[in-house]
């Protein structure tokens, strides 16, 4: 299981296939993993979530890799490690000009970028690697560090049980919390009310929060629940 503290990496590459194998071994490593389709989708998740490093192939259809990195690297800080097919000297330099931390030819061996993932991390002051402090859910924004739900420029209304849900979830974003968890937490959090914090009162409220976060509460996208386990917040 994943820790909620580990750094948060985001995989952009257009390849479905090399995603899904980058996603698989980077969550076994330890770490907390988002990816996206393209530089577009890479944008849009960077505007809700803060990460600890990017990992950006180079040679994507529409916007590549290295314009996207020479304009990331104007606003933030975030390490960025390059994959790409061409592993000529020139193309290291230039991807080096463009602001990347380090740059890593395809095909490549996963224990490599695994080391040089955490070669990067090692140089990163532990200050700019916090968590994130915005999380997405389609078209609402959840603030952590004020525990406020908000769509556009408009909050929305959480009642105390729904903030605390919010705020455990938030805190172990795509890690399994189970029911017990819940209702332990939910016990020591003076904000929720104590009629609602036993195993079945979870259950309603879990069903009350995905009408307000969920565009179908049935077909649940971003609060699954996960058979036999508990619930998880999958953010985009």
């Amino acid at each position: 299981m994943t820790d909620a503290n580990a750094p948060h990496l985001l995989i952009v590459d257009d390849d479905e296939r090399i995603r899904g194998l980058l996603h698989k071994f980077l969550a076994r490593n330890g770490f907390l993993v988002t990816a996206a389709r393209d530089a577009a989708h890479a944008r849009r998740l960077l505007l809700g979530l803060e990460f600890n490093l990017i990992v950006l192939d180079v040679m994507m259809p529409g916007e590549d890799g290295l314009s996207l990195t020479r304009d990331l690297r104007r606003k933030m800080s975030t390490p960025i490690l390059l994959l790409t097919a061409r592993g000529e000297t020139r193309e290291r330099i230039e991807g080096l000009e463009a602001g990347a931390d380090d740059y890593l030819p395809k095909p490549f061996e996963p224990k490599e970028l695994l080391l040089r993932i955490n070669a990067i991390l090692r140089r990163v002051p532990t200050e700019v690697r916090a968590g994130p402090k915005f999380i997405s859910l389609g078209p609402l924004r959840y603030d952590q560090d004020r525990g406020e739900l908000w769509q556009g420029e408009s909050p929305v209304r959480l009642t105390a049980t729904e903030v605390a849900l919010m705020r455990i979830f938030a805190a172990r974003a795509g890690e399994v919390v189970s029911r017990t968890d819940l209702i332990d937490e939910l016990g020591r959090d003076r904000s929720a009310p104590a009629e609602e914090t036993g195993d079945r009162a979870v259950d309603v409220q879990i069903t009350r929060l995905r009408r307000k976060i969920e565009p179908d509460p049935r077909e649940p996208r971003y609060l699954q629940t996960v058979r036999g386990l508990g619930y998880m917040l999958a953010p985009d």
